[in-house]
Parts: C-alpha cells; structure tokens; sequence
C-alpha cells in the first residue's frame, strides 16, 4: 500500500510563486510515474505535471508549460511542483498521484488520471 500526502498549498498573490510538495510512504515500487493534477471550482479535473522515478523524465500540459517544475527526490521519497507567475486560474486542489509504470500516461496532449494511488489534495488560491 502506498501513501502519499501534499503540503505547501497557501494563498498567494498573481505573479507569484508556491512549492508544492508530495511524500510518498508505504510500498514503493523502482519504476513509477507521479503526476500532478488538479481540480477548480466547477471545472473537471485536469492535468498539470507528470514525472518517472527511473529516468527523471517529465511532461507537461500546456497550463503549466513555463511557468510549472516537476522534481523529485528519490532519496527523501518526495515529489515538487514549484510554480511560478501564478495566475487567478491556477486557484484549485491540487493532488499528486502515482502508479507504477516505466512512463507518463497521457492521451495526446493531455494526461490520464488513471493513477491507483492519490493523495488528499491541497488547496492553492491565487488572488489579491
């Protein structure tokens, strides 16, 4: 059984810039896939970030593309976002998410939230 659990989320002000965070605990298996995804009000879910534990490899949805970093730290058992010129848009839960596999999983452009391990979320609201 595998656990994961996010922190960092805060208000913050457009332009500016959060780290969040995601520990995992439990079973943890050499070659897995942590996405970030997340949920606004009266929108779906969507996708943000994606990582592999083995290579290092990260994907990025179009939201998040220079703004967003997806980084991990096999040794601590974490996975960052750091997101930077945060807009109003960007106001959601965000949860992390992970599943073994050797590779994100998306369908074109868009990742799939198809993960078997989530964490609770954590809220970040960008306004001044």
């Amino acid at each position: 059984q595998l656990q994961l659990v996010e922190s960092g989320g805060d208000l913050v002000q457009p332009g500016g810039s959060l780290r969040l965070s995601c520990t995992a605990s439990g079973l943890i298996s050499d070659d897995m896939i942590i996405g970030w995804f997340r949920l606004a009000p009266g929108k779906e879910r969507e996708g943000v970030a994606c990582i592999t534990s083995s290579d290092g490899n990260t994907y990025y949805e179009d939201s998040a593309k220079g703004r967003f970093t997806i980084s991990s730290d096999n040794a601590k058992k974490k996975v960052y976002l750091q997101m930077n010129s945060l807009k109003p848009e960007d106001t959601a839960v965000y949860f992390c998410a992970a599943d073994t596999s050797n590779g994100c999983l998306r369908i074109g452009s868009r990742l799939i939230p198809t993960y078997d391990y989530w964490g609770q979320g954590n809220k970040v609201t960008v306004s001044s």
